[in-house]
């Protein structure tokens, strides 16, 4: 499980460094780069689906093609001006209080140790934003922030679905008429080289088809406060891409930040491995 969370966490990041190593470099324009890259994710689905072994009912769902378009479309839109770590930590803050929320609402419990893990990573998201020289811009801070909202509901989702290839494919597919519409009202704008068309296909066929179809396999066997408390180490990870593949400067704030995130990380998962093994020996 350790490793497939690892791949998936990997992967996310890769989608932030990607999308952001585009859109800075001015290969592509925000509406072209989500729509290649929800369509290439479709057809790697599709023929992954076509070759598995078993033929699992397909679960339509426009509600969840809604919430993937969303979280793609906001994704691209807030990484125009945004670097890579600074948007996954907004991306991921965002999932981490939606799916905590959203879990708490339901009846998940949480105790002291995994509410001040939670307290500690939304205070390193805070101090990210605190006013200043490295501090985002605030519109597309809120974009990245609906992203967010977007992956959490989507996620949250995952939990529901059968079979995570099926499902996966599904969601790819409804997800596409929304992007498309989408970008036919930013159509006037759109521009495309053929760098950018590399990068969104990068993205879409590699970095999240098979990435999303590994995360509905974990998000099924774990609660949704480890789910959105393990997803935090993705900005870790975008920090150090954007670095080393953008040059994106390391602000002492990022740093800071970042590594208050992660503990609150550790903290939460701690608790919650702490709790898991309590109840094994009760049973």
């Amino acid at each position: 499980m350790l490793l497939k969370i690892m791949i998936a966490m990997l992967a996310f990041a890769a989608n932030s460094v990607l999308c952001r190593l585009a859109l800075a470099g001015q290969q592509i324009d925000p509406m072209s780069f989500s729509l290649i890259r929800v369509a290439s994710g479709a057809a790697v689905l599709f023929v992954l689906y076509r070759f598995s072994a078993s033929k699992a009912e397909i679960e339509w769902s426009v509600k969840n093609g809604f919430f993937l378009a969303l979280y793609i479309v906001a994704f691209s839109l807030a990484y125009l001006h945004i670097d890579a770590g600074v948007g996954a930590l907004l991306l991921f803050g965002t999932v981490q209080l939606s799916m905590v929320g959203y879990g708490l609402r339901h009846g998940e419990k949480i105790n002291l140790r995994r509410g001040a893990g939670l307290v500690i990573a939304i205070l390193g998201i805070l101090i990210l934003l605190l006013p200043g020289a490295s501090a985002p811009n605030l519109v597309y801070a809120a974009m990245m922030a609906l992203s967010g909202i977007g992956w959490a509901m989507y996620s949250i989702a995952g939990k529901n679905m059968h079979n995570p290839l099926a499902s996966t494919l599904a969601n790819f597919v409804m997800a596409v008429p929304f992007v498309l519409l989408v970008y036919l009202v930013f159509y006037s704008q759109s521009f495309i080289k053929p760098q950018g068309v590399l990068l969104a296909l990068l993205s879409g066929g590699l970095a999240s088809s098979g990435a999303y179809v590994l995360w509905y396999a974990i998000v099924k066997r774990i609660d949704r406060v480890t789910a959105s408390s393990v997803q935090l180490s993705v900005p870790c990870l975008a920090i150090i891409g954007g670095a080393l593949f953008i040059g994106e400067p390391l602000s002492w704030r990022i740093i800071l930040s970042a590594v208050i995130v992660l503990a609150g990380i550790g903290l939460v998962i701690w608790a919650s491995a702490e709790k898991a093994d309590t109840k094994e020996i009760e049973n």
